[in-house]
């Protein structure tokens, strides 16, 4: 019987994700950051809430606070402060989220039609700085002015990428570096600021708060890498996301970079025409995703997030080991192995 339930356990740890695993480790401090986010949404202005709940409660796995709970708890930290740090997290992914889609002129956000569509512009970004506002509060009650100048650290370089991105739209010129720099502050700076902020929380030595820096930065990279290539492909039709979002509002990302790079010269008045100049036509798209698959940009971009994924796995390798150091690693792997 206990081999039968042993083998029970280890078919369900196989059937479910790293993410979904890491879920239930810290599930009761999910549940109490969950709750404090909807306590903190809250306003005697109807809107700001309506608003904020369309988006998060859209089915978002809520990774970025998972990653400060899950660096808290890598440490048996028994106080409540990781939850608020948690809360203030998904807060500010959130409040760039409806900010990015204003900017973007976003139609849809996780299969849903986005708040600046429903909403208008003006209230997307008035109820995502109120977001910010309620995030900097939760915050300041921790009582700690290190996770405070991390987290508002990590905002201001998410809005320099921000701004970084807008100014590569529609230019061709762009360079991997560039790109990469883009990545670093877009995604990656509220990764590695929510990991790191849940070792900070926890009392730890800089070694391993850097440690878990480091693994929030090398996991955001190698996700925004992912989700790029799969803009291009054919699995993430398969996984019901749409496709080609990013060639329709002409963005310059990795892919796009290396098949410019490689293309003939046909091909690249084609990128000039559909990126840099306009208009697209209604067979662009299939014609981009050819271009990228057959030039190998689509693997080679793979390759790179998958580098990144190793070395988020082995920023873990000097922490201690368990459960929740096991599911951080293969949410590495997982970040890579979901676009095949």
């Amino acid at each position: 019987m206990l081999k039968d339930e042993t083998r029970h356990a280890t078919s369900l740890a196989a059937a479910i994700s790293p993410v979904e695993r890491l879920h239930a480790l810290v599930a009761a401090d999910m549940t109490a950051t969950d709750k404090l986010i909807h306590e903190r949404m809250g306003s005697t202005v109807a809107l700001i809430p309506d608003l904020s709940r369309h988006l998060i409660d859209s089915g978002g796995k809520r990774l970025r606070p998972l990653l400060t709970l899950a660096a808290a708890r890598l440490w048996d930290y028994q106080g409540q402060g990781h939850v608020k740090l948690a809360a203030a997290v998904e807060f500010i992914h959130t409040a760039t989220l409806l900010h990015d889609d204003v900017v973007d002129e976003s139609t849809l956000r996780r299969g849903k039609v986005s708040a600046n569509l429903v909403w208008g512009n003006k209230p997307s970004v008035l109820v995502g700085d109120f977001l910010f506002s309620r995030a900097f509060q939760l915050m300041v009650e921790t009582g700690s002015l290190t996770v405070l100048g991390i987290l508002s650290g990590a905002s201001a370089v998410i809005a320099e990428g921000e701004v970084m991105q807008l100014k590569s739209a529609n230019n061709l010129g762009v360079t991997e570096e560039d790109y990469l720099h883009v990545v670093s502050a877009k995604t990656a700076a509220l990764f590695a600021a929510a990991a790191e902020a849940g070792a900070v929380i926890a009392s730890r030595p800089a070694d391993e708060i850097a440690a878990m820096h480091a693994y929030g930065q090398n996991l955001g990279i190698a996700f925004q890498l992912v989700d790029d290539a799969l803009d291009y492909s054919g699995r993430q039709a398969l996984m019901g996301k749409s496709v080609g979002d990013d060639f329709r509002e002409a963005k310059v990302t990795l892919p796009v970079i290396l098949a410019y790079a490689r293309a003939t010269d046909v091909a690249r008045k084609f990128w000039t025409r559909t990126i840099e100049t306009g208009p697209q036509g209604e067979t662009d798209l299939d014609r981009a995703i050819t271009l990228v698959e057959e030039t190998g940009a689509i693997s080679d971009t793979m390759a790179r997030a998958r580098r990144y994924a190793d070395q988020a796995r082995g920023a873990l390798s000097s922490l201690p080991d368990g459960e929740i150091r096991a599911a951080l690693a293969d949410i590495a792997d997982f970040c890579v192995e979901r676009a095949y």
